[in-house]
């Protein structure tokens, strides 16, 4: 590493142009992006789909695609070996997105790990049995097998979370999400719904928790409150919860589908509020955005989405899955115009502290200060007959 330049491998699960692209990829994408405009070199090791390109540049980054959204996981070591092992990489950042790949046991220089967060027992509220349990037992030996890297997480609640599992929380630095500010902003020309209308912007799966807030919209319609409430986005769970909003709520909640990032950005600016109802997340971005929208959030008072919004500031967090509280949140927002307007302005000055120059900014600095410490003391598992073979 020439003075204050780093050549950085990151292996993450998939990529920004991956059509199953979600938050975990913007948030790697927003920082080592930035890092690239900085000087530094970043490839960047992850999974194809059908028709994608091997290689590719992408803003700036040398991506690597191997194996598919099933074959990853077992096909990002051999490729390493082959392929990567011969860099000269200062780091390797591994994205623990879903589940492990124990980069500790098979590469070369100093690990990473980066974490948005894991799920615990919140994977067995969304996929099958056995998946849920394979994810949950993947996540277990995570602190014995990264004994010796440092972690970067995107909250206190994720930090909390990997201390909870045997981590130092030493050894985790917590640097937040940014987001973007030049398209996340009040527009003054485009006015509220003149209806009471709340957001929610995200992916359709079991585990978000929308069940609580379509029964919190058909209590206020059932006490002669005026309210909707609008899902964007798709996700296997969209038909149950169309059935489910049917009967329970019917005439109050419009799902709209795939929305384009133009119309979410108008959809943040038009409601009244959004909301997110999640028991658990990493962080909870929408939140920021709609708050540099000047629009406040009511969300989960869960772990990650605490961090997200300031309780009376950005806007109000309610306790998990209590339907009545949420009616109430929903109710004070919809009939006091008052606390609309003080959580409007609230919101702007809250997600003025968020930016993606700000984190990378921090990131390449936690990056450097890991160089610059040098390795953790612990046992190292790389595998050296497996890179003598290699060679």
């Amino acid at each position: 590493m020439s003075a204050g330049h780093l050549r950085l491998l990151v292996i993450n699960w998939q990529d920004i142009k991956n059509p199953q692209a979600g938050g975990a990829e913007i948030h790697l994408h927003e920082i080592f992006g930035r890092l690239v405009q900085r000087g530094h070199d970043v490839t960047l090791l992850c999974s194809g789909w059908p028709g994608a390109p091997a290689r590719e540049v992408v803003d700036g980054m040398s991506v690597h695609r191997v194996g598919g959204r099933h074959t990853f996981t077992l096909r990002a070591a051999p490729y390493y070996r082959r392929h990567l092992l011969s860099a000269d990489f200062d780091l390797v950042v591994e994205d623990i997105n879903k589940i492990p790949l124990y980069t500790p046991l098979w590469v070369r220089p100093p690990v990473v790990a980066l974490i948005p967060h894991l799920f615990g027992s919140t994977a067995f509220q969304e996929a099958s049995l056995p998946f849920a349990t394979a994810v949950w037992l993947a996540e277990r030996p995570v602190p014995h097998f990264y004994e010796s890297a440092p972690f970067q997480a995107i909250s206190e609640s994720t930090a909390e979370d990997l201390a909870t599992r045997g981590l130092p929380r030493s050894r985790v630095k917590v640097i937040h999400p940014g987001i973007d500010h030049t398209r996340f902003k009040p527009d003054p020309s485009i006015r509220p719904f003149e209806k009471a209308s709340f957001a929610y912007v995200g992916r359709l799966k079991r585990y978000k928790g929308l069940e609580a807030v379509i029964d919190a919209v058909a209590r206020l319609a059932a006490a002669g409150v005026d309210a909707r409430l609008l899902v964007a986005g798709k996700g296997d769970y969209e038909g149950a919860l169309r059935e489910y909003a049917a009967l329970r709520a019917p005439g109050t909640v419009d799902f709209l589908g795939f929305i384009s990032e133009e119309e979410k950005i108008d959809l943040l600016r038009k409601a009244w509020a959004t909301v997110y109802p999640s028991p658990k997340e990493g962080w909870g971005i929408t939140n920021v955005e709609a708050a540099a929208c000047g629009t406040p959030a009511l969300a989960s008072n869960s772990p990650g989405l605490r961090e997200s919004v300031a309780h009376g500031e950005s806007g109000l967090l309610v306790p998990h899955g209590n339907v009545e509280a949420w009616a109430l949140a929903l109710r004070r927002m919809a009939e006091d115009e008052e606390l609309r307007s003080q959580l409007r302005a609230g919101a702007l000055s809250f997600a003025g502290g968020f930016s993606w120059d700000r984190t990378a900014e921090l990131t390449e600095a936690h990056l450097l200060e890991v160089l610059a410490d040098g390795p953790l003391r612990g046992r190292s598992h790389f595998n050296t007959s497996a890179v003598s073979e290699a060679q």
